[in-house]
């Protein structure tokens, strides 16, 4: 689900239920993260690395530690870019070579609507105007939890490359829907604050992808070199 939102250079691992953890043996680095947590988030964070080593495996990298940095981003392997997300009965991680993208942001949340209020935290009034005729057009969508997802992404892109936090109010994100049946589209985030710069450029946009498919809404942001 995640693989069909990301360029070919990516190689992305996901996994539904709760068969990963069985599967997965963490790094005393990691057991030292989660020695406390209460099951749920132990289950979680142990699937969403096991996800992550076979991601380094099909790149050909040998297996590491995953720990949390500031602001909980994933340190990964020198040369290597990333992204992991979870939720209840999902978890998934994307890697690829930096030398193929500057960065990547992947989110994957329920397919339900956000609770009261989130909304209104959460978007702009250009992007909640839009979010409501997207619903006339395509009500089979919670377009709410996608805006969601899709913030969650750019964000995940954007910290690696700014070392900054992005409030949600400092990107403008346009979701557009593919013609068709199906549930899935494009975004673009349209940044309010300075950009980072790659390759000499200041990027203000970035874009991504999403689809809704098995009760999940997925998201993917990945920023290119040039």
């Amino acid at each position: 689900m995640i693989a069909e939102l990301l360029p070919d250079p990516v190689v992305a691992v996901e996994t539904f239920g709760d068969g990963e953890p069985e599967h997965t043996v963490l790094y005393p680095e990691e057991e030292a993260v989660v020695a406390r947590a209460v099951d749920k988030r132990r289950r979680e964070f142990t699937a969403v690395r096991g996800c992550a080593r076979r991601a380094m495996e099909k790149l050909g990298v040998p297996p590491r530690p995953v720990l949390p940095g500031e602001r909980g981003a994933p340190g990964w392997p020198e040369g290597l870019a990333g992204s992991m997300t979870h939720c209840e009965g999902y978890a998934a991680a994307a890697l690829v070579r930096a030398t193929e993208l500057a960065s990547l942001g992947i989110d994957a949340e329920p397919h339900q609507p956000l609770p009261d209020g989130v909304l209104a935290a959460v978007s702009l009034p250009a992007e909640a105007l839009r979010l409501r005729a997207l619903a006339d057009a395509r009500p089979g969508v919670h377009w709410d939890r996608l805006l969601f997802s899709a913030k969650e992404s750019v964000y995940k892109a954007w910290f690696p490359l700014t070392g900054k936090w992005l409030d949600f109010s400092e990107a403008d994100i346009d979701v557009r829907a593919d013609p068709g049946p199906g549930l899935g589209g494009a975004l673009r985030a349209r940044l309010l604050v300075p950009g980072p710069l790659v390759g000499g450029r200041r990027l203000d946009v970035f874009e991504g992808r999403w689809t809704v498919a098995r009760g999940l809404v997925a998201t993917a942001v990945s920023v290119p070199h040039g």
